[in-house]
Formats: C-alpha cells, structure tokens, sequence
C-alpha cells in the first residue's frame, strides 16, 4: 500500500514540474475590460473565461503553446507564446458588421428588399395612395420633396426639377419622364416593379454621381427571378401584360402596356379640349445571368412611343384656340456587370444607351428635338479590412442633341456634341462600430468648355445608442445648364451648388424618426434677358435653399397598419434666369407636409390605403403688379384613396381616387405676351386637367405557385 502511495505522489510531482500557468487581462481598444473573453490554447481543452474586470488564469501541460482570444463582436487574436509562466495584457479589436455599424445617413433615404435598416422599402412605392404606382410621386410624400403639380417631378431642397438626375444599376438616364400636355404632369418611364431598391439623395450623394445639382435617384434592377409567372392587368387606362420565366442561371422578364386614355375622358371630362387623347405603348424587358457565385450580368431595355393633340385657347382672345401636338419615340439601352473578384477585390462596369425623338408644336411654332446619349463606367471596390473600403473608377458620357426650331419666318437648327470625362475616388473607414467617415471626390472635364471640375465629398456619422445615430455630410456638385442653354451657347460654364447637411436617426421596432437640417449655396448660376441670345448671358449668377425635415413612421402601435408623416421646411431665394434681383422661384412653397396610411383588414382580405398632402402657396409673378415674384397661389390639399381586394388568391380588384374632395388647386398663373389697350395683362389659373382622377383595375396572376399575385404591388 506504501509503494502505491508513493508512486502515486510521484507522478502528481512529475505532472505539477510540467505545469505552466498562463494568465492576464483581456481588455478593449478605449482600456475597459471585456467580460466573457474564451481564452484558450489552440487544438486543445485547456483554457479559462474572463472575469468581470477582464482578468483569466488557467494551467497547461502542452509544450506547444498557441494562444487564442475569441470574442463576439471582436477580432480574434492568436498570439505564439514562450515556454513557460506568461503574464499577459492582450487588446481586443471591435469588429465591424452590417448589423452594428454605423450607417452614414444624412441626404439620402434608401430602400431595399434585403435592407435591414431602411426608413422605405419598394413595395411602398406602388403602395402609397395617389402616387398611382410613379416612382417620383411616391417620393414626393418624403421630405425635401415639392408639390409642383404642373409637372410631376422631382423637386429637391429649393431645386428646381431639372436638378434630379436617375440613374439604373449605376447608369445614367436621360429624359427620364414621359411628355405630356404644357402645364399637365408627366410619369417616370420606368416601372416600379423592374427595381428590387432605390436610394433616393436629397442632397451630399456619392462621389461616383455627378451632374445634379440637388439630388440623385438611384434604381437597383432586380436580380434572378424565382419563379415562372404571368401577369394581365386590365384597367381604365389601357392594358398590360408580364412575363417572368426562370431558368437555372438566369431569368427572362418582359412588361408591354397600351394606354390610351380616350374612353376614360369621355367618362370623366377634362379641362382640356382634347383632340387626340395621350396615347402611349410602352416595353420593358430584362435579362439575368448569373455568371459565376459572385458574378451577374443584366441587362435592362426600355421602348415607347406616345403622342397626343389638343386646342390651347389663347390667353388674351379665349374665343380663339391653337392646336397643339405632343409626339415622342423613346428608346433605352442598358447593360451592366458586377464580380466579385476575390475577397477583397471586386468590380462593376456598365454601359447605357439612350435614344429620343421629342416633337412639340402650338399654332404655327414647332420645336423637334432629337437627341442621342451614351454612358461607359467601370468600377472598382477594394475591401481592404471592416475597416476600410475604398471605391474608385472612371466614366464618359456623351451627348448629342439636334434641334429644329420653327416659327413663321422659317426652320432655325440648333446643336451641340457633348462628352464629359470623370473620375473618381471614395474611401469609408470605420474607427469603430460608432464613429465611421466617408471621403471622397469627383473630377470632371466637359470637351464644350475645356474646364476641369473638382468636387469634394465628405460625410460621417456616429451613433449615439443602440437604436439612434447623428450625421454630417458636406459635399460640392456641378451641372450643365439646361439643354436649350447649351444649343444656344455651347461653351457655357456649368453651375455650381454645395450642400451642408447635419441628420439625426432612429430606428426600432417597427418605428423610425428621422430630423434633418441643411443648406444649400448656388453659385455661377445663369442669367439672361433672353434665353436664345448668348449675348445675354451672364455667369454670375447666385441663390440659397435651406431648411429643416422630419420624418416619422410606424408599422407597429396599430395592428396590420403601416403610416408615416413627412414635414418640410423650405427657406430659398436665388438671382438667375430673367430675374430683376434675388428672389423666391416659383416652384418652391415652404411648408410641405404628407400623411400615409396603409392598412390590411384580414377580414375582407382587402388593403387601403389614405395620403393626405399640403403645401403653402407658392410665389409668381404677376405681370400687373409692380411687385416681381408678387402673386402667391393658394395653398394646396390633396387628399387621395386607393383600395385592393384580394377577389382570389392570383384575382385583384383595385380602384384609387386623387382628390377624393375635389379641391381645385391652382398651381400658379399664365400671363399674356401683351397687355390690352389699358395696360392690363389678360390671364388665367394653371390647374390640373380635371379635379379628380379615378383609378380602377383588374390583375390577374397565372402561375403554378399559386399563393403569388399583384397585391404586393398595388
């Protein structure tokens, strides 16, 4: 029994020889001790857990010792240690992730249909009441949006909407509206239902963007379909039928819609004394393949052509009308490419091609405008840690447009041939998983002027919790002047505005707040005495917008609903154009405000939907007042409905009204060319073409899942 004993003891004395013990203390970049650190030799069981102020021990028999300090939300470490007794202080890295980062925020609001952290996604684009599916008028119910009704764009910030340019899958769009009727709004071309997000900048946007002086819209097409289906809609409009078709690595799917809207004003009279009601056939087609794990090749086409003529009474003599006629052939290429080529390597390039044919003539004057556009672009992305990203890459843009102006004395051409070189660089480095920052800038040289542009972006953002976080973004942007400015004068400088913007955002459960302050300077703007003189012009020209925007919404105090509240204020001035000095322009009004509501009521399987828009009256000038900038319109109040009943699981009913009160806004006034024999100056109201618009559609889903239909998209 002595000897057991004995041999025993003798080993534990051999075993406790060979025994080291390691310890130290885990803490953090700032010196705070990190609880719950797994502290432990590599490929073995020996290790220990930090305690509460970060300190571990533990003892090891392994003569190979390869230590390793893991932690979520760190970086691991692995530190070769020496033999024997350690005493160690290791310092952990914060990791940064998509779903702890900060986000820089301020200008811009995104949505996306994997987005975890977006204000909007796409489906609110075809959901919201009154935007009758338009991608800008669902957009004009955010903040930094104007109501200007007259022409249904986009107008950001005390800019005009000129200043908005769209781009798809990173590829420039022109003439991105459909024509319509003077002083009657046009629709984006382009169907919600092609895009699976967008990233609408209400201004200091990206350094890849350029060309916009105030914001940029930016469309992401949808990638592979999964499922095999058609589509039919029949509505009061016209008609329209898709078809989606998958394949194993790629997907085909086409949109052709008729309308044609004479049956629907011999129901619903209009304003306007129509002779040929607006027509219009429109396709949209794409194609996916999905090149490799990482890599897709899209490409995207988009064809119409539409016209319309109607009797314009005169403003002076209304007894007298002169005929007016509206025609345009549109046609837009796209083709674009993404890969990942290792890492952290990865790149994007694309190409877009535009084509469109625009005619427009009143009485005996006619103007017909034919204009070509090509864009080339290839990027780079190099993801160098979660800490550091840097973007970088080149394009040229080029643009030809020939106009034929003809009045009674003869045809007058105009020309110009355009191409525009840039480059540009964009890094995002993240200090922590609180504090991140975004530099970057632009340089562009336009072949009319021979001028080099540089423009400076800067952006960074900091979270003040778990749910809220405070940006700043500054950026400088540079714009041609209007295309007729340029046919004009070839050699015109570009205009110039800079954008300071301060953002504060949160977002929990189901409910976001959103405030925002900014301003905008407008310098080398363009003024005149006559729009078709280049001896009149003048680069001197200068002006302001600034403001405050708060946005609020919640999908979660009321069961099945879904609202949001969007509130713009707007102080701007600028001296441009014809102006006599600095002074508000026409279409800026500074109160905006939009209501949305859309609810699900399970019981009648049907979903509603209710926007509520207001906008103070907007300035014009009234030719018999002194006073430029003088006359104010009355405030504006739309208060529109829509209404989707699921009849079956693939059969919709649909129906919305604008203006269910029928409120007459007036948009403004037109003046005539000359005063009468006492001075006066005859005019009339801009108004929209009828007090309301009714909507009523049916869509039919054929598919063999049959649990898919439209109603996402009503």
């Amino acid at each position: 029994m002595r000897s057991i004993t004995t041999l025993c003891l003798f080993l534990l004395s051999l075993t406790l020889i060979g025994q080291v013990t390691i310890s130290g203390k885990v803490v953090e970049k700032s010196g705070e001790p990190l609880l719950g650190v797994n502290v432990y030799l590599k490929g073995t069981y020996d290790g220990a857990t930090t305690d509460i102020n970060g300190n571990f021990s533990f003892t090891t028999n392994e003569d190979s010792l390869v230590l390793i300090a893991s932690y979520i939300g760190f970086h691991e470490v692995v530190l070769s240690l020496e033999p024997g007794g350690q005493e160690l202080n290791i310092i952990l890295k914060e990791k940064i992730s998509e779903l702890n980062s900060v986000i820089i925020t301020a200008g811009a609001f995104h949505a996306s249909e994997e987005g975890k952290r977006e204000v909007l996604k796409p489906l609110d684009i075809v959901t919201t009441a009154g935007a009758t599916a338009d991608i800008p008028g669902a957009l004009n119910t955010l903040p930094g949006t104007q109501t200007v009704g007259e022409t249904g764009r986009l107008f950001v910030r005390g800019g005009d909407g000129r200043e908005t340019k769209t781009f798809i899958d990173g590829m420039l769009v022109h003439n991105e509206y459909s024509p319509s009727a003077p002083n009657t709004p046009g629709r984006s071309r382009f169907s919600p239902f092609m895009f699976k997000g967008m990233s609408f900048s209400t201004g200091g946007y990206s350094s890849e963007y350029g060309q916009a002086l105030s914001s940029a819209l930016i469309l992401q097409s949808k990638d592979l379909a999964d499922n095999n289906r058609t589509d039919i809609s029949l509505m009061s409009v016209g008609a329209d039928i898709s078809a989606t078709r998958a394949f194993e690595n790629s997907s085909l799917a086409g949109k052709i819609q008729y309308t044609n809207l004479t049956p629907y004003f011999k129901l619903a009279p209009q304003n306007l004394n129509w002779d040929k009601a607006p027509e219009e056939v429109n396709g949209n087609f794409a194609y996916r393949i999905k090149t490799s794990k990482t890599g897709m090749l899209k490409f995207y086409t988009n064809l119409s052509t539409s016209n319309m003529d109607l009797y314009e009474s005169d403003i002076a003599n209304p007894e007298v009308e002169l005929p007016v006629s509206v025609s345009n052939d549109y046609a837009h290429f796209n083709a674009s490419y993404r890969e990942l080529i290792d890492d952290k390597w990865g790149i994007k390039s694309g190409a877009s091609f535009t084509r469109s044919k625009d005619f427009a003539s009143i009485d005996t004057n006619s103007s017909d405008q034919d204009l070509v556009g090509f864009h080339t672009k290839l990027v780079t992305d190099y993801q160098h840690s979660d800490r550091l990203a840097i973007l970088f890459g080149g394009e040229v843009f080029n643009r030809k447009v020939d106009q034929v102006l003809a009045d009674a004395s003869g045809p007058f051409e105009q020309e110009f041939d355009e191409t525009l070189a840039a480059t540009f660089i964009e890094a995002e480095t993240y200090v922590s998983s609180s504090l991140g920052f975004k530099a970057g800038g632009r340089l562009e040289r336009n072949n009319l002027t021979n001028e080099i542009n540089v423009s400076p972006r800067l952006s960074a953002a900091y979270k003040t919790g778990a749910s809220s976080q405070i940006s700043l973004a500054y950026g400088q942007f540079y714009q041609a002047p209007s295309t007729q400015i340029i046919l004009t004068s070839p050699s015109v400088s570009p205009e110039k505005a800079q954008h300071y913007i301060a953002n504060y955002q949160w977002i929990k459960e189901g409910r976001s707040f959103r405030i925002e302050a900014y301003e905008k300077r407008y310098d080398e703007l363009l003024k005149y005495q006559n729009i078709y003189d280049a001896n009149t012009f003048q680069f001197d020209g200068n002006g302001y917008a600034r403001g405050l925007d708060f946005f609020w919404r919640d999908s979660r105090t009321f069961k099945n609903t879904d609202y949001w509240i969007s509130y713009s204020f707007l102080q701007t001035e600028r001296t441009y154009k014809d102006y006599p000095g600095s002074f508000t322009p026409s279409f800026a009004s500074a109160h905006n405000f939009s209501f949305v509501m859309k609810k699900f009521i399970d019981e009648i399987k049907s979903q509603v939907g209710l926007t509520y828009s207001l906008a103070s009256g907007r300035p014009y000038n009234d030719l018999n007042s002194e006073q430029f900038q003088g006359g104010k319109t009355p405030s504006y109040h739309d208060l529109s409905f829509n209404f989707s009943y699921l009849y079956s699981n693939q059969v919709i009913i649909h129906a919305m009204v604008n203006n269910v009160l029928g409120i007459n806004n007036i948009y403004g006034y037109e003046f005539a060319n000359q005063p009468d024999g006492n001075g006066f100056y005859a005019s009339r109201p801009i108004t929209p073409p009828a007090r309301r618009f009714i909507f009523l559609g049916v869509f039919i889903t054929l598919s063999k899942n049959k649990g898919i239909n439209q109603l996402p998209n009503l």
